[in-house]
């Protein structure tokens, strides 16, 4: 029963990692790509968007009722980049919204645009920083400690920022790939694949600093890497699908599904070789404490009825997102 509730709790967090992180990335590629390339955007991510918050909530739901020492600590702890995520969420939408869906553009027209951008860089930049946070080791509960030991030194660190810029990266570099089928036009489709291949490079190249910043603030994620064959298994294969990739946006018809595909499963042979690195910890203490799944799970009744609604919900809701992306995705790339 657990073991379900963690793979489900996984699953959830690739899919937004995906699905979320193809609308945020999308903000940034709008950043760098101009005005000009606003509509299109807006209209690859208008139908979605808001859908693929789902699994972010579904995990969020996940941790809160089946290891709620884990939500409490990260909920106090890191409370501050919590909340900017939150903000960004909330910022992004609404500017989002009243850009799209206003009948008038007015002056109005591009503040909305400002917020959407800036709000699409914070949200993946400090869900990076929570995660970095929560890995690290610097998390403490010592009431005799200052605030900034307490909450800001956890996370306000070269480490996560360095995490949380390799998770920008990663987002935009899902959605310029995932935009290249968004459109029929050659310029804006060229325009695309040149900001998946930099991109590309991009989050190759803040993979190295995150690993130089883990040893820079004391944190031995090289050693634990190359101790886990499985992890350098997913690396190498993921890296193997680079050139892959590159290929196919060279060619001159690009193949949207081959595209989308080679991006989904890199990015989850990434996620995978990360979890066989932090099984089973969830939260790394600064006192040599770990959290983990096992030590931190609600009461057997609990999780029972946690795995009976999650098995329910899924079933209402998975049928209709499949729905929702024939309609509007898989139809209008072919």
């Amino acid at each position: 029963m657990l073991t379900l509730i963690i793979i489900i709790l996984g699953a959830s967090f690739l899919l937004y990692t995906l699905l979320g992180g193809a609308d945020f990335g999308a903000g940034i590629v709008e950043t760098f790509a101009g005005k000009r390339e606003e509509v299109t955007i807006s209209k690859a991510i208008a139908p979605v968007w808001e859908a693929n918050h789902v699994w972010l909530i579904l995990a969020v739901v996940i941790l809160f009722t089946g290891f709620p020492a884990v939500y409490s600590s990260i909920s106090l702890v890191l409370h501050i980049p919590l909340m900017m995520v939150l903000l960004g969420i909330i910022f992004r939408g609404t500017a989002f919204t009243f850009r799209h869906y206003d009948v008038v553009h007015d002056k109005a027209h591009k503040y909305y645009t400002f917020l959407f951008r800036i709000s699409s860089f914070i949200t993946p930049l400090f869900l990076g920083m929570v995660l970095g946070a929560m890995i690290l080791g610097r998390i403490t509960f010592d009431t005799s400690k200052s605030f900034y030991e307490v909450f800001m030194a956890p996370w306000l660190n070269i480490f996560c920022i360095s995490l949380g810029v390799f998770s920008t990266c990663l987002f935009a570099y899902i959605s310029a790939t995932f935009l290249v089928g968004e459109t029929k036009i050659e310029r804006e489709r060229k325009m695309y694949v040149r900001f998946s291949k930099r991109f590309m490079l991009l989050t190759i190249f803040t993979g190295f600093i995150v690993f130089l910043t883990a040893e820079f603030e004391g944190y031995d994620l090289l050693r634990q890497f190359l101790k886990s064959i499985p992890s350098i298994v997913m690396l190498v294969l993921a890296s193997v699908l680079c050139p892959v990739i590159w290929h196919f946006l060279n060619k001159e018809k690009n193949k949207t599904v081959y595209l989308r595909i080679g991006v989904g499963i890199q990015v989850t042979l990434i996620l995978i070789g990360w979890f066989y690195i932090q099984f089973p910890v969830l939260i790394e203490m600064k006192n040599g404490e770990q959290l983990t799944f096992f030590n931190t799970q609600a009461p057997y009744a609990t999780l029972e009825q946690l795995l009976i609604a999650l098995l329910v919900g899924l079933v209402l809701v998975i049928p209709g997102f499949v729905y929702l992306f024939k309609v509007f995705k898989i139809k209008s790339t072919k």
